[in-house]
């Protein structure tokens, strides 16, 4: 090779080089149950980020005077909390800084304070109330927690449905629990009775002897704290034993699983509470349905949008700090607002939502159906 050929190729090794410095990976967690009785929910949010990763990779953005690739790294956390610690491990080694999830509350509470520990910056949907009063700075949470998604269950079959006396059933996980004490205590506020509280657990299938007692107390609703998995048989066998009651929950069962597993068990006698506003009458709601639906093919479930959401306001606090140093990003989010798909975040100080409208759902067709914001 003569001399001139070894310049010409240093030269263009050059640029490969400054090409290189001029471009940043960003790696975007997610967190959820991609295995198990759950994995139609983990890969739905997980699709959310995807869809939202690619977006951004196709325009892309410029962050410190460098242009910005996104990764995912999705770890499955099977909806398990020893699980979803493991998962956290995992990306804190893999130099992970973003994360959108944990999906579960059971796994969120020990997974953020790992996440916590190690600078993580992470958004969750999980609804436990205790996951933003651990004082976590860097936790943000883009849903409706328990509070509002068991409340507004409990004020709609109170004030719409005259409901005057219910029961509640729930799983004994973090947010079954979490979600059925709310709607009990916004229930007896509501002037409802309670006339019974049952447990079962989230590996349960048969919850025969646990409606025949409710049965027996001609109870007019029952709202189960729990996940489609198990409230799609519960429904089978209210139908089964001729229990007329409504059945009611909260985000968990707001989804086509529900109907699927359910089949004709499944229709306007189930009701359910989702936090966000109404995806077909959100401004960019019909977008991000064709979008997913083009990308995927298959429609969007719960919340895919607000995991969508989640990357592209970390992606948008990235760009107001001028940086993607956590230390520097997590105070613009929590200062600042990001108009999404699902909502508008902005964030109190324990990082919930300031406002976050709840829809009630019913099923037509096997399909959630909005009845309203509520």
């Amino acid at each position: 090779m003569n001399f001139k050929h070894i310049m010409g190729a240093a030269a263009l090794l050059g640029v490969a080089a400054t090409a290189t410095a001029q471009e940043a990976v960003v790696k975007i967690g997610h967190s959820g149950p991609l295995s198990g009785s759950q994995a139609f929910s983990g890969k739905d949010n997980e699709n959310g980020v995807r869809l939202a990763i690619e977006e951004l990779n196709a325009k892309p953005i410029t962050v410190g005077g460098k242009k910005i690739k996104f990764e995912l790294v999705s770890e499955d956390d099977q909806g398990d909390p020893k699980a979803g610690v493991a998962a956290a491990q995992k990306m804190i080694d893999n130099g992970v800084k973003f994360v959108v999830g944990p999906y579960n509350s059971g796994v969120t509470i020990p997974a953020s304070r790992a996440y916590n520990d190690a600078g993580v910056i992470i958004a969750t949907v999980a609804s436990n109330p205790k996951i933003t009063q651990q004082g976590y700075k860097n936790l943000f949470r883009v849903n409706a927690s328990d509070t509002q998604l068991g409340s507004k269950m409990a004020l709609y079959a109170a004030k719409e449905l005259k409901f005057k006396t219910v029961a509640v059933i729930d799983d004994r996980t973090a947010f079954g629990q979490g979600v059925a004490e709310e709607f009990k205590k916004q229930a007896k506020l509501s002037g409802m009775t309670v006339a019974g509280h049952e447990f079962t657990t989230d590996k349960s299938f048969d919850f025969t002897s646990i409606l025949t007692k409710l049965k027996a107390k001609n109870v007019e609703a029952i709202f189960f704290g729990g996940y489609a998995p198990q409230g799609a048989p519960m429904a089978r066998q209210m139908k089964q034993l001729g229990i007329t009651a409504k059945l009611l929950g909260g985000d968990t069962i707001c989804t086509a699983e529900m109907g699927h597993l359910g089949g004709d068990a499944v229709a306007d006698n189930v009701l359910c509470s989702q936090g966000g506003a109404i995806l077909d009458k959100a401004a960019n709601g019909p977008a991000f349905k064709a979008a997913y639906t083009k990308r995927f093919k298959q429609n969007a479930d719960v919340y895919a949008a607000s995991f969508y959401d989640a990357t592209l306001l970390f992606a948008q606090a990235m760009q107001k700090a001028n940086s993607v140093d956590p230390v520097k990003v997590g105070p613009v989010i929590a200062s600042s607002t990001y108009k999404g798909v699902a909502g508008t975040y902005a964030f109190d100080a324990n990082g919930d939502m300031k406002q976050s409208p709840v829809t009630i759902f019913t099923f037509k067709g096997g399909q959630p159906v909005a009845l309203s914001s509520y």
